[in-house]
């Protein structure tokens, strides 16, 4: 596992035994979506780091504490944490904005958003001053609520919709399937660059 991995679970750690101490290892693993195991290993770590004292109460409980050197560590991994998410959005802005001057060079001005993540959401944020215009959200698992007002179409729908071209910002089997199934012409599809 690589440091920011391992930094990034530390630190998660940290942050939920801050907000609940009395938390049991198998909440904190369903939190985070890992395994008790793993959550086991990175406790005994950071017990024996000196970030957490373990104060065993009755029934069986444990109540985590974060030490003064504890809290300085979630602080400084917070700093990481927050650094590398701000990087990664620079880089993804960039790759939209690469992206969409590519479209405006071929005369693209109705697109469609493939997918509703965090990711289309940049996508249609950065539309703003372009003469590219987002027409629609296509999501394999419509949902009845709207996309920052847009209605969100489901990939059968996309005969009726008047649209230039797809932007893809999501990837998963669903939408390589459903993009293949529906013989589109690749000069129409864009991935961010």
């Amino acid at each position: 596992m690589n440091n920011h991995a391992s930094d990034e679970i530390s630190f998660r750690l940290l942050d939920e035994l801050a907000k609940e101490p009395l938390i049991t290892q198998r909440a904190l693993a369903a939190r985070l979506e890992i395994a008790v195991g793993l959550v086991n290993a990175y406790l005994k770590k950071l017990y024996k780091k000196g970030y957490l004292k373990i104060k065993n109460l009755p029934r069986n409980r444990i109540k985590y504490i974060l030490t003064p050197h504890g809290l300085s560590e979630k602080a400084r991994l917070t700093y990481n944490y927050i650094h590398r998410s701000i990087n990664y959005l620079r880089e993804v802005r960039q790759r939209i904005d690469s992206t969409y001057a590519s479209m405006e060079k071929s005369g693209v001005k109705n697109v469609l958003l493939w997918g509703d993540n965090e990711v289309a959401e940049l996508c249609y944020i950065s539309t703003r001053g372009l003469p590219i215009k987002i027409v629609g959200i296509i999501d394999n698992q419509k949902k009845d609520s709207g996309f920052f007002g847009l209605r969100i179409y489901s990939v059968e729908d996309i005969k009726s919709i008047d649209w230039d071209a797809i932007l893809i910002s999501s990837i998963s089997d669903d939408a390589v399937g459903s993009i293949k199934q529906l013989n589109i012409s690749p000069e129409k599809i864009y991935y961010l660059e």
